[in-house]
C-alpha cells in the first residue's frame, strides 16, 4: 500500500507539468510539505514532448533538468505518478481530498536497464509521441522520463509475456501483483495544475485531419522533428515516407472561433515560427515554409524573434484564413483560401499541413467545490478571497511555458498563505 504522509498544513498539487512542479518546488523550498500528483508515469507534462523553447531554440531539458535536481533533492516533496484526484470535499484550511492510483507493475528497484522491454514483443500506442508510433508494453516512457521507471502496460499483465517481463529482470521489479489503489489525504490549500491538451483538430471537417495523411497537428510535428521521436528527427509524409520539403503552417486552427474555441491559445504563432527553423535546419535553402495567419501575435521579446523569420527568403506569410484544405492525385495537400492582401484566390499544394491547433483545459468537469469556478473556456477561475484551491498555468489560462512558470508561482504564493494561516491557528 502507498503510504502519504499529510496534514491540514500540506499542500496538494494537482498535475506535475512544468506549472506543478514549479508550485511545488516554490512551496517546498520555503518549508512546506507538498504532495505532488500527476496523472501520467512521468513529470514534465506538454513541456517535455516539446523539441525545442523559443525564442532561444533551447531544448527543454534547459529548464527540466533543474527542476528535476530541485525536486530529487528535497525531501519536502512526495511524487505520486499514475495518480487521479477522484473527489475534493471540505473547505479552505481543511480538504479531504481522495486519489485513484493505477499499477505501474514495476517497483522502486528498476534501474531502467530495459531488459524487460528486450523480453517483450507486443506493442502498444506510444502516448509520448501522440500515437505517431508504437512502443513496447514494457516501456520507459522517455529517455528524459522522471521517475526513471519503466511501466508494464496492463494488456500484458496475467499471460506469457507479463511473466517473461518479470522473468528478465535481474532487480526484482517487476510486480505484476500490483493493483489499484485509493487513498485519501488531507491538504490545507490546493494548487490545480492539470495544465492543456491540444483541440481535436477532427472538429475542424474543412482541413480534413482525419481524410489526409499529410495534415498534421503542431504538437505532432514536435515530435517529427525530434531526433528521439517517431521518425528519428527527420520530417517525413506519413503518407509514403518522403521528404516534406515545402511545408504550410495554418495558424488559428480552431482558436478564435466561436464554434470551436473562443479564446487566442497564445503559443501558436511563436511557435509555428519557431518550426520555421526545423524545415531549414532540415533541408537548408531547399526547405521552404508557408505561414497562412489572420495576424501574427508576437509581442514583447518575441517579436525580435518573428522579424528574423521574416526576413528568411524560405519563410513566406500570406495573410488569410485557410478556406479548406483539399488534396490532389498525388497526396498533396492544397490549401484553398482568399489573400486578403489583394484579395486573390489561391489554391496552393505542399508536401506537408501542419495545424497550428490550440490549447484547451486538460481536465473539465471534474468534481472540485463549487467557489472553483470555470470560463467559457473551461479555464479554472478561483476566488482568492474564499477558496484555498488556486489555479496555475495553463488550467488557468492559454500560456507559453515561461508565463506558466510566473502563474505557477503565484499560485504556491497563494497556497503558502493559506496553510500559514492554518499553521497560526493551531499554534
Amino acid at each position: 500500500m502507498t503510504s502519504v504522509v499529510a496534514t491540514n498544513q500540506t499542500i496538494l498539487v494537482v498535475g506535475g507539468g512544468i506549472s506543478g512542479m514549479t508550485a511545488a518546488l516554490e512551496a517546498a523550498e520555503t518549508g512546506k510539505q507538498v504532495v505532488l500528483v500527476e496523472r501520467n508515469p512521468y513529470l514534465g507534462g506538454r513541456t517535455v514532448q516539446l523539441y525545442r523553447y523559443f525564442p532561444k531554440m533551447c531544448h527543454p531539458t534547459c529548464g527540466l533538468e533543474i527542476n528535476l535536481r530541485r525536486l530529487k533533492a528535497n525531501p519536502r516533496i512526495q511524487v505520486l505518478t499514475m495518480a487521479e484526484v477522484t473527489g475534493i470535499t471540505g473547505g479552505k484550511g481543511n480538504y479531504s481530498v481522495s486519489l485513484k492510483l493505477k499499477p505501474r507493475f514495476v517497483n522502486e528497484n528498476c534501474t531502467a536497464c530495459g531488459d524487460c522491454a528486450q523480453a517483450v514483443q507486443t506493442e502498444i500506442d506510444d502516448a509520448y509521441n501522440y500515437n505517431l508510433t508504437k512502443v513496447k508494453a514494457a516501456f520507459l516512457p522517455s529517455i528524459f522520463a522522471y521517475p526513471q521507471r519503466y511501466v508494464i502496460d496492463p494488456s500484458i499483465v496475467g499471460g506469457a509475456e507479463g511473466e517473461a517481463a518479470k522473468a528478465a529482470c535481474k532487480y526484482n521489479a517487476v510486480d505484476l501483483t500490483m493493483k489499484e489503489e485509493t487513498v485519501t489525504l488531507n491538504a490545507g490549500a490546493i494548487v490545480w495544475a492539470t495544465g492543456w491538451k491540444p483541440y481535436d483538430a477532427e472538429k475542424i471537417v474543412y482541413y480534413g485531419y482525419d481524410r489526409f495523411p499529410n495534415v498534421v497537428t503542431n504538437v505532432e510535428f514536435e515530435r517529427m522533428a525530434d531526433p528521439r521521436g517517431p521518425t528519428g528527427g527527420k520530417i517525413l509524409r506519413p503518407s509514403d515516407g518522403k521528404e516534406a520539403k515545402n511545408v504550410a503552417f495554418i495558424q488559428c486552427a480552431g482558436s478564435r472561433d466561436e464554434n470551436h474555441l473562443r479564446h487566442c491559445s497564445r503559443f501558436c504563432c511563436m511557435g509555428s515560427l519557431k518550426q520555421t527553423h526545423y524545415v531549414q535546419e532540415a533541408f537548408g535553402d531547399e526547405g521552404k515554409s508557408t505561414i497562412y495567419y489572420i495576424d501574427i501575435r508576437a509581442i514583447d521579446r518575441f517579436e525580435d524573434f518573428y522579424q528574423k523569420v521574416k526576413a528568411n527568403p524560405n519563410v513566406s506569410f500570406v495573410k488569410s484564413k485557410v478556406a479548406r484544405i483539399t488534396q490532389d492525385k498525388d497526396g498533396n495537400p492544397v490549401c484553398n483560401g482568399v489573400n486578403t492582401e489583394g484579395y486573390l484566390r489561391y489554391a496552393t499544394a505542399h508536401d506537408l499541413v501542419v495545424l497550428a491547433v490550440g490549447m484547451e483545459p486538460e481536465v473539465k468537469g471534474v468534481s472540485i467545490p463549487a467557489e472553483v469556478m470555470s470560463d467559457s473556456s473551461g479555464f479554472v477561475m478561483a476566488d482568492p478571497a474564499n477558496a484555498g484551491i488556486f489555479g496555475a498555468g495553463c488550467a488557468t489560462n492559454a500560456l507559453d511555458v515561461n508565463r506558466a512558470v510566473q502563474s505557477a508561482t503565484a499560485a504556491a504564493l497563494r497556497a503558502i498563505q493559506v496553510v500559514n494561516k492554518v499553521a497560526r491557528a493551531e499554534g
